[in-house]
């Protein structure tokens, strides 16, 4: 049997700031139309933390039964380890994904958008597909492409029109943002496993691109991120405080290009994690003050 702890750390709690951060630019971008909405945001946050928990457990389930995770260098793994059978920890993710879709289906009722219900079936049904089924499609390099789109698009604008019924440029910017940091994120993490990921036959984007081209895309994914905010600078001059974040970037840059061991990767996740909560939190401050309070 896991311990609390165990399950704790099966959850990745380095990832969650990959969640949170869409729904804090989202929110901002509500603001700055006049429209922010505590109750929505707040329901909105829970709702992704706990599809990406939900994620997480379900990767583990999945790559644990295929193997994946039998010689990993990395986080402990519940299924991989032991430390859980396989069968607990695909009712944890489903569960996650009811407690989900249950306060999902409380914001589409409060907004009245009932298409949403669509798009909350289309998360979780992503998010199992990821590692999960006969054809998982992060085993043939479209995990990144999810990655982009569910917590960087989906969440952010989905986030403002929760709010505002509407978009606008800024929370398009910064879904793109916030995504292309959550997928370097993702990037890092399959860097390192590019060897166990190969012997398993699980076919990763960084798989695909090679070892020094993979690298090279999670520095140009966080460059592009963090300069996209000039777009804004025009009529929200604020938003330049996002440049700010630059020097944090240095180091996990530097070590995704020269660590040439696996463990030597894995600070990078928790700094590229911290990296995409320090970009939300720069990003909603400099619209917040370009609106001015």
């Amino acid at each position: 049997m896991a311990t609390a702890a165990q399950w704790i750390q099966g959850a990745r709690l380095r990832t969650l700031p990959a969640a949170i951060a869409p729904v804090l630019i989202g929110t901002a971008a509500a603001f700055e139309m006049d429209s922010f909405r505590p109750v929505n945001a707040v329901l909105a946050a829970l709702v992704a933390l706990l599809l990406q928990i939900g994620v997480n457990y379900a990767n583990d389930y999945s790559d644990g039964i295929r193997g994946t995770d039998d010689d990993r260098v990395g986080p402990l793994r519940l299924v991989g380890s032991g430390a859980a059978r396989p069968e607990q920890v695909k009712y944890a993710a489903f569960g996650a994904f009811t407690a989900a879709m249950v306060l999902g289906l409380a914001l589409v009722i409060i907004t009245q958008s009932w298409w949403l219900i669509l798009v909350g079936v289309g998360c979780v049904l992503a998010a199992w597909g990821y590692t999960g089924g006969k054809n998982p499609y992060g085993y043939k390099g479209l995990g990144d492409v999810f990655v982009f789109v569910f917590f960087g698009l989906v969440a952010t604008l989905g986030t403002t029109y929760t709010q505002a019924g509407q978009i606008n440029l800024a929370s398009i910017i910064g879904a793109i943002g916030t995504g292309l940091i959550a997928t370097a994120l993702l990037m890092a993490n399959n860097v390192r496993d590019i060897p166990t990921d190969m012997r398993a036959g699980k076919k990763t984007l960084a798989v695909r691109l090679g070892d020094k081209h993979a690298r090279e895309s999670y520095v140009l994914m966080l460059a592009v991120a963090i300069l996209l905010v000039i777009i804004l600078a025009p009529g929200r001059p604020w938003m330049l405080i996002v440049l700010l974040l630059i020097p944090a970037c240095l180091m996990p840059a530097w070590l995704m290009i020269n660590g040439r061991k696996r463990k030597s990767l894995i600070p990078v996740l928790k700094q590229t994690g911290l990296i995409n909560l320090g970009y939300s939190l720069l990003f909603s401050l400099g619209l917040a003050l370009s609106h001015g309070f």
